[in-house]
This record gives C-alpha cells, sequence and structure tokens, in this order.
C-alpha cells in the first residue's frame, strides 16, 4: 500500500509524534479529521439532522467536538445515553436509537427528557408507551443490501413493512406519535442504488399510513452506511449525497420530509490509526509460502470486524519504503489463545520479507468500532489506550 493514500504527511507527522516510544498497541485519532467529515456531510446534506452513532468511538473528545460542532446523538443504550448528556448535550439532540431496550431503561431516559425512540416489535412499542408517554417513535424496517455491505446490520434489527405499519397504528392507539421511519442499508455499503430500494419502501409506507390511517408521518432516518476509506475503492460522499437527494427529490418533490442521518464510520474511521507490533513469525511447515505473522493486537483488542475477514484494513510498515522491498503472502493473527484470533488468512494479504518482530505494523483507517469493540481483559489484556490529537 501507498501511506500518501490514506495519510497526508502532516498527519503522519502527529501520528508518529504520539507513537513513536508508547507500548504498544494504541489507537491514535486525529480530532481535525473527523471534524473535516463532518462538515463534508452537513455540506452534502444541508436539511439533513446528523445523528452521531456513538458506538462507533465513544471517546470523549469525540462527543465534545461533535457536540460543539452542533451535532445530535444516536445512543444504543442507557450507559451512551447517559455519557452524552453529562457532556452537556440537550436531551432534544438525542435518540434512543436500539431497538432493544429494557424497559428500565426506557423510563430512565424519558426522566431524562429523551422523547424520541426506536422500536420494532409489540413488545418494545409497549414499554414505550407504558414507561415514555407521549414520546416520537419511529418504526425501523427490514431492507435489502446486505450483499454489498461490508458489514451487514439486517435480520437482527428492523421488521417487515406491513408490521411496521401496523406498529405506527399501535403507537398512535397508545398515546404515542407515530414520527418515522428508519431503516439501514448495512455498514459500509458500496451500492449507492440500494438506499433508491430501501426510500421506495419508505414512500409507499408514507402514503399509506396518510391515506389509509390518516397520519401523516413526518421523518425519515437513513442511518448509517456511507463508507470509509479501506482496501476497496468506493464513491466520495458528495456521489452518495447526490444521488440519494436525486432519490428523495422523485419521490417528494420540494416537500422532502425531516431527513435523519445515523452516521459513525464514515466520520470517525479514517481519523484513527492503530499501532501494532510484531511478536512472532512463523511457518506451519518447511515448504509453507505463507508466514504467520502474530501481533499484539487481534480480534479481542480492537480488530473485531476483521471476523470473517469483512472489514479489510490497510497495513503500513516502515520497511515498505526500503528500496529493496519484496513482498510475501502472510497470514495476521493476534496474541490471545483462542485460534479465532486471526484476522485475516484468505484475502491475500502482503507484507515485507524484512519484516521482523519488533517491527511496527500501522493499520489505517480504525477510528471507528475498535477501541468500543476492546475487550477488557480477555487473556489478561488491556483495553486498547487511545490517543486524541487535533
Amino acid at each position: 500500500m501507498r501511506l500518501s493514500d490514506y495519510c497526508s504527511d502532516a498527519e503522519w507527522a502527529k501520528i508518529k509524534k504520539v507513537a513513536d516510544g508508547k507500548e504498544t498497541p494504541f489507537l491514535v485519532v486525529d480530532l481535525e479529521i473527523i471534524k473535516q467529515k463532518y462538515v463534508e456531510l452537513t455540506n452534502c446534506f444541508p436539511k439533513a439532522k446528523v445523528h452521531y452513532a456513538l458506538k462507533a468511538n465513544p471517546g470523549q473528545p469525540v462527543i465534545d467536538l461533535l457536540r460543539d460542532l452542533g451535532s445530535n446523538f444516536d445512543c444504543a443504550s442507557m450507559f451512551e445515553l447517559s455519557k452524552v448528556l453529562d457532556s452537556g448535550v440537550s436531551p432534544d439532540r438525542v435518540s434512543y436509537g436500539n431497538t432493544i431496550k429494557k424497559a428500565a431503561h426506557v423510563k430512565w431516559a424519558y426522566e431524562q427528557g429523551i422523547r424520541l425512540f426506536a422500536t420494532d416489535s409489540k413488545a418494545d412499542l409497549q414499554n414505550i408507551a407504558e414507561y415514555a408517554p407521549g414520546s416520537k417513535i419511529f418504526v425501523r424496517i427490514l431492507v435489502e443490501g446486505g450483499e454489498t455491505a461490508e458489514w451487514p446490520l439486517s435480520r437482527k434489527f428492523g421488521c417487515h413493512p406491513d408490521m411496521a405499519i401496523d406498529l405506527l397504528v399501535q403507537a398512535k392507539n397508545q398515546g404515542l406519535i407515530p414520527y418515522g421511519i428508519s431503516f439501514h442499508v448495512g455498514s459500509q455499503q458500496k451500492d449507492i442504488a440500494v438506499w433508491d430500494a430501501a426510500l421506495s419502501k419508505v414512500k409507499y409506507m408514507f402514503d399509506w399510513m396518510k391515506f389509509e390511517e390518516e397520519v401523516e408521518l413526518k421523518m425519515i432516518n437513513m442511518g448509517g452506511g456511507f463508507p470509509a476509506n479501506y482496501i476497496s475503492e468506493v464513491n466520495p460522499i458528495n456521489i452518495y449525497a447526490q444521488e440519494i437527494l436525486r432519490y428523495l427529490h422523485d419521490d417528494y418533490g420540494d416537500d422532502a420530509p425531516e431527513i435523519i442521518l445515523e452516521p459513525g464510520r464514515s466520520l470517525v474511521g479514517e481519523s484513527g490509526v492503530l499501532v501494532s507490533e510484531v511478536v512472532l513469525i512463523s511457518r506451519k511447515s518447511r515448504t509453507d509460502l505463507k508466514r504467520w505473522v502474530y501481533t499484539d493486537v487481534g480480534l479481542f483488542q480492537g480488530l473485531m470486524e476483521t471476523m470473517g475477514e469483512s472489514i479489510k484494513y490497510p497495513i503500513y510498515t516502515e520497511k515498505m519504503d526500503e528500496s529493496d522491498n519484496k513482498e510475501g503472502s502472510v497470514v495476521l493473527a493476534g496474541p490471545t489463545c483462542d485460534s479465532t484470533d486471526i484476522m485475516y488468512e484468505n484475502v491475500g494479504y502482503h507484507l515485507p520479507m524484512s519484516l521482523a518482530p519488533r517491527d511496527r505494523l500501522y493499520w489505517m483507517t480504525t477510528g471507528a468500532y475498535t477501541n468500543s469493540y476492546s475487550s477488557v481483559e480477555f487473556n489478561g489484556f488491556p483495553p486498547l489506550q487511545t490517543y486524541y490529537v487535533s
């Protein structure tokens, strides 16, 4: 890989200033990149409300930065809600976006002033009606797109559009405000047309609710899904925006409903570089063409999204810059005593033949879902240390 494809000279200088001399593994997050991504997204979608998906990177400096930039927040638990509210974010800027939540947590959120809740089931809706009376609800529907997303988010969340209509009607009958519909096309979604298919379903539901149930929905929550810059080529965010805004205009003309976006990966992914060290290099036989490269970071220290080799991080080592650099195929594995702790075995990663123990590997585009996925103490390894720079 070319470092310049993922990092400017100035950004690399900031990373190296933090990284040199520190014990690995750790994550360096450049807050300036997050700011740039937020400004770019809001310029591309000037009328949309951005609800940052806190689960992508819940670091306090990230919350503070996005709070001051005017972002709203999507929270998935009482604990995320508490963290955001304690940071001075007013409850009207926060949504409880998880469809799986305890009744006691719904009650707590309501007591803190939260009034916007996601749902996709009768049982959850009943809890909201009982413990968060009069709140706005949006129903999450199932959509296609898993086959073109690198990290699919279907099956577990969402319901069929017909059931969603039933839930919206039930919400009205129980004193709640049927406010809108949400969907998620899958994280790291590369096929922009998937949004078109999802929005077509939503338009049908908006019309049905208006003309058959006399309920006028106000909001479409399009979730996240916008991609970050990993190994595979993706369109820039402005291309996504142009197409999605065209889909909305085709459906609603100049009278589009309120739009909510829930970006996570696209805002913070490219801000992070995870720094690790090679622990051991071995081969499984005398004739094995692949080297096994064991690093001090693995699935349980922040690289969970390599499971199934789904997210393919660009990996850089300074030995790539050597004039006589020759590369060979590798298997990349983590340090724990667990056979699943293998990041890449089949997708064809290559690293310099001169790579040796104690050399550093820099995992690019690791600002999202790394420190938040890191285990507490599996095999005794501590959570991933994170340093924030601006």
